[in-house]
């Protein structure tokens, strides 16, 4: 089933409101969402007055913007579907900070043709290097980059443009049957607290669907486990012209130690697929006392207790090698959706459906990494994710196709439609 049109008016205004909302500057902060200050900035909170607006010039029902940024709405069933079962879609407002978001210029590319695509500071989109981008020219896309200073924000912008237009293709087509719509915009996805203060009073629907996936077809029910394990080495300063007769103890030793030991063959940049890792991500201190922070990820509940084991024997070993102490505090920041989402296999089933309806092989991948469905997942609303044909997330050399836009814009219509004769 088919609804929308690589090429047609909606095709164009898709990219002209995914343009729109990647130039709005929304990057959160982690350090200020780990205080639990949500939204984290002040930029997403203007973000969510823009979006609230826009929902509401559109027709959608009951906005609201709460008291900690997240955008509610919904579109009420079409006519003799009032009975049919509700449901959520999801989407972040925030940008990840580790690459800048602020003057994001967006750069198109029409009917793209395959030649090398070169941005500022020596970034190079090379589709001889990048299947996906090699299939877009085959196709004659349209993709969207970023300028090569700044990310794209299709992380996920690209998301919440999927969502307002399938919803606003429906408000304008009453002819297609679907129940009761609701739709969440969160904050603070991108540093692991966009469900802390989610109001969850608001949803009547008892399962969601985020839209913050990557290349077409990706289906995604299953994700890490993930924990941040924070340590603190304590040492024994002292003078260094005297450090050997004082006993010096440095704290910054230690903590070096303790990283130099973590399984270099478990690294983010070591692994792939299923294999989890340890990434240290903060490193902060002096010689009296020195903070790391990493992150734990696996898939296997058993295995991220040995981890976590790991991480204490190798922080003990390394203060007690120097003389000095270390304190470890492992924080649960998501977990698994996958045992959530098997207790209500209709969930997903639907939407393979769905997927399989608009002629998109689904390709069923594990999450490295979460989403905010992970955490709803655990909070009783399973959450599968849909793909939103972005690319190369989190880095300038970020980078979106308009026709997986349009793709998965054509899912979540139809999946409205699925789910209103369940």
């Amino acid at each position: 089933m088919k609804f929308l049109k690589n090429n047609s008016p909606e095709a164009e205004q898709l990219a002209e409101r995914f343009i729109r909302y990647a130039k709005i500057y929304s990057q959160s902060s982690s350090e200020n969402a780990d205080k639990g200050i949500i939204p984290s900035t002040p930029q997403q909170v203007e973000f969510a007055k823009t979006l609230s607006q826009e929902l509401i010039d559109l027709g959608f029902q009951n906005v609201d913007v709460s008291e900690h940024s997240y955008v509610y709405a919904n579109i009420p069933a079409t006519k003799g579907f009032e009975n049919a079962k509700p449901f959520c879609l999801l989407a972040h407002m925030d940008t990840v900070e580790e690459v800048s978001g602020l003057n994001v210029n967006p750069q198109v590319f029409k009917d793209y043709d395959g030649h090398i695509i070169q941005l500022k500071n020596n970034i190079v989109l090379d589709p001889e290097k990048i299947p996906a981008l090699k299939q877009a020219a085959v196709e004659k896309d349209t993709i969207i980059t970023t300028d090569g200073t700044t990310l794209l924000g299709a992380d996920d912008k690209a998301g919440i443009t999927i969502i307002v237009s399938a919803l606003k293709y429906l408000m304008s087509h009453l002819e297609i049957p679907h129940g009761l719509i609701e739709v969440m915009f969160s904050p603070d996805e991108e540093t692991g607290h966009g469900m802390d203060k989610v109001p969850l009073e608001k949803l009547k629907s008892k399962f969601a669907y985020t839209v913050d996936g990557g290349h077409l077809g990706e289906l995604e029910s299953e994700c890490f486990n993930a924990y941040r394990s924070d340590l603190v080495f304590t040492g024994c300063p002292s003078h260094t012209n005297a450090a050997r007769a004082n006993g010096m103890v440095n704290a910054i030793s230690m903590a070096s130690a303790f990283i130099q030991s973590l399984p270099r063959h478990e690294a983010p940049e070591t692994t792939d697929g299923r294999l989890g890792f340890y990434c240290p991500l903060r490193f902060s201190g002096s010689m009296e006392e020195a903070q790391v922070s990493l992150f734990l990820r696996d898939f296997d509940k058993d295995n991220m207790e040995r981890r976590k084991a790991m991480v204490e024997q190798l922080a003990d070993a390394a203060a007690s090698s120097f003389g000095g102490t270390v304190k470890v505090e492992h924080i649960q920041q998501y977990l698994n959706m996958r045992e959530g989402l098997e207790k209500v296999p209709y969930v997903k089933d639907i939407l393979i459906k769905a997927f399989e309806e608009c002629g998109v092989e689904p390709v069923m991948t594990p999450i490295r990494g979460g989403t905010d469905g992970s955490r709803l997942t655990e909070m009783g609303i399973p959450t599968p994710n849909i793909f939103t044909g972005a690319h190369n997330y989190h880095s300038a050399s970020e980078w979106v196709s308009l026709s997986q836009m349009v793709k998965a814009t054509d899912i979540v219509i139809n999946l409205s439609t699925l789910i209103s004769k369940l």
